[in-house]
């Protein structure tokens, strides 16, 4: 079994984890319905549809 000769050390290791940390990798794309800003695969907060059908009713406040 292959084991590491040296300890890794924490700068290494946090360098290596740098990039797990970016909040926003989400792909953005316009909705078919209104033409909001939506994650892709996810249904539209701005009017509750999703690929062209209405999956809820959104509330007015």
């Amino acid at each position: 079994m292959a084991v590491p000769k040296r300890k890794t050390s924490k700068s290494r290791r946090d360098k290596r984890r740098s990039h797990d940390a970016l909040q926003f990798n989400v792909a953005l794309v316009h909705c078919e319905t209104c033409g909001e800003w939506k994650a892709r695969h996810r249904v539209c907060k701005a009017c509750g549809t999703y690929r062209g059908r209405k999956v809820f009713e959104i509330e007015e406040v």
